[in-house]
C-alpha cells in the first residue's frame, strides 16, 4: 500500500485517494480534429521511471494535487498542488 502525502492533511494511506490519470495534460482546443480529439481522451504516456500523476484526497479533504511517483518502485518522488510546476529531476529529488 502507497503512503501518500496529502499538502493539507498530511501523510495518510491509499484507500482514501482517488487516482486521476497523468498530470499535466492540455486539453486542446473546441475546433480541434477528431485525431487530435481521440489521442487527447484516449493516450497516455506510460513511461518507465518518473511519471507525473493527478491524485485526489477522496476520503479527506478532498482536494486534487499532483504526485510524482517512480513507476517501477512506486516510491513517491514529490507531491506538490495544482498550481506548483511539476519538480525537475535537479531539483534535489
Amino acid at each position: 500500500m502507497l503512503r501518500i502525502e496529502c499538502p493539507w492533511c498530511g501523510t495518510r494511506d491509499e484507500p482514501e485517494f482517488t487516482y486521476g490519470g497523468e498530470s499535466h495534460i492540455s486539453r486542446p482546443p473546441p475546433a480541434c480534429s477528431d485525431e487530435a480529439w481521440s489521442s487527447y481522451l484516449f493516450f497516455r504516456s506510460n513511461p518507465r521511471g518518473q511519471h507525473a500523476e493527478r491524485w485526489c484526497h477522496s476520503y479527506g479533504c478532498g482536494q486534487w494535487f499532483n504526485v510524482l511517483r517512480d513507476t517501477v518502485t512506486h516510491q513517491i518522488i514529490a507531491v506538490y498542488r495544482m498550481s506548483e510546476p511539476r519538480p525537475q529531476a535537479g531539483d534535489g529529488l
